[in-house]
């Protein structure tokens, strides 16, 4: 549907809201083909649903239908097989006489499933046997209680869509994704089912969509296909390969750089008290990784001071290692090398053509000079330097060579 917007006009702005944005969606978005905002602020007195993984038996069903009923709410058992539910339904009915059971699934006419859900909003049932259908927003406050069959053949963001059926009032809520007794779940099946519980925290839809990602591959950008691995490149050359098939198609300059191998020696780290919470430390990492020069350097600092409090010097020196590995992979270095006894900026053999390092190493004769050991190198004089000192002086060096 959202592919079939696209075709009835160019240039249409589509605003797509998801709780778990499937994986070529969440792909699109992370490399820049879409923009994305994550909301994270739960409705107000909500209670995070307590998730279980089990195998299923009667006694399951009887106690946890029961109790929900005893609290006088409501139950979702789902089956997601049409041909025999009714059968699921009757033994329910069974095991708890005094249940009342409706069945609905899109294989009913308007009227009966219209009728069926009808009973279950109005409480004259207080448990529903039903498909996927419920997935498609059933928004009911009573119903808290959601014990899911054969949960393996689902996928994680139907797990995760499901869960979010319940628990949409004050009350605490149970949900229950079962498995046949004895049965060997897949690889897949695992990781699906073991995300699903370890990710029951508010605003975890984003993280399920991820687990998603990592599970299903990222799916077919110019197709319909929404999963599938990249087996063929690899998912960070897919990843490299379509940020610059974006860049050129959006007009922007494709910058070719170099992968610098950085020998550091000196306390530069992310102190692990300084950012409380792993999300916004696994995004800070990856802001560090992308700082292009000196000027983002100083807007991250204002940034995390800001927001974290004072930056210690290992931080700090993280920023500007993290600056000096991009700026050298500019100007095509090898490798950068950054100790107490030694600071040096590695090349092959065709730096010799770069006149701009050459102009560069001639205007600081008195601060770094050309050897030629294994490969060619630039060597700082850095013996009576700081550490800071030293960086800046790399810094200085590198700034003359991209201007």
């Amino acid at each position: 549907h959202k592919e079939k917007i696209k075709t009835l006009k160019h240039n249409i702005n589509v605003l797509t809201l998801s709780a778990t944005p499937i994986p070529r969606t969440l792909n699109m978005a992370l490399s820049g083909i879409r923009d994305i905002s994550v909301l994270e602020t739960p409705p107000k007195h909500r209670l995070p649903v307590e998730t279980y993984v089990t195998e299923l038996t009667d006694g399951l069903l009887i106690d946890s239908i029961n109790r929900e009923i005893d609290r006088d709410g409501q139950v979702y058992v789902l089956y997601n097989r049409v041909n025999d539910i009714e059968k699921i339904a009757n033994k329910i009915m069974k095991l708890v006489p005094n249940a009342k059971v409706v069945v609905g699934h899109g294989q009913m006419s308007d009227t009966e499933l219209e009728d069926a859900i009808d009973s279950f909003y109005t409480k004259k049932a207080n448990v529903l046997v039903c498909t996927t259908i419920i997935e498609n927003g059933i928004d009911l406050a009573d119903a808290n209680t959601l014990i899911v069959m054969d949960a393996d053949k689902l996928g994680l963001s139907a797990l995760y869509q499901l869960r979010g059926r319940v628990g949409r009032s004050d009350k605490q809520a149970y949900a229950y994704f079962t498995t046949k007794a004895q049965k060997v779940l897949t690889s897949d099946a695992l990781k699906r089912l073991t995300a699903i519980t370890d990710y029951t925290d508010f605003g975890s839809g984003f993280k399920i969509a991820m687990r998603d990602l990592e599970i299903r591959g990222a799916g077919n950008v110019l197709g319909k296909e929404q999963h599938g691995h990249i087996a063929k490149v690899g998912y960070d050359m897919y990843c490299k390969l379509l940020k610059e098939a974006v860049e050129e198609i959006s007009g922007g300059e494709i910058v070719t750089k170099s992968n610098v191998d950085m020998k550091v020696d000196i306390d530069a780290y992310l102190d692990p008290e300084y950012i409380p919470s792993n999300n916004e430390k696994i995004k800070v990492y990856k802001d560090i990784a992308e700082l292009k020069n000196t000027d983002e350097l100083k807007e991250m600092f204002v940034d995390l001071k800001d927001r974290y409090g004072e930056p210690n010097d290992g931080l700090y020196n993280l920023m500007y290692i993290a600056v000096i590995k991009n700026m050298a992979g500019e100007i095509m270095a090898q490798r950068v090398e950054i100790t107490p006894n030694k600071c040096a900026i590695y090349f092959d053999d065709n730096v010799m053509k770069n006149q701009k390092v050459i102009f560069a190493v001639s205007d600081m004769a008195e601060e770094c000079h050309f050897e030629m050991y294994e490969k060619p190198c630039i060597l700082f004089m850095t013996k009576m330097l700081k550490t800071r000192q030293k960086l800046d002086l790399i810094i200085k060096f590198l700034k003359k060579c991209n201007n």
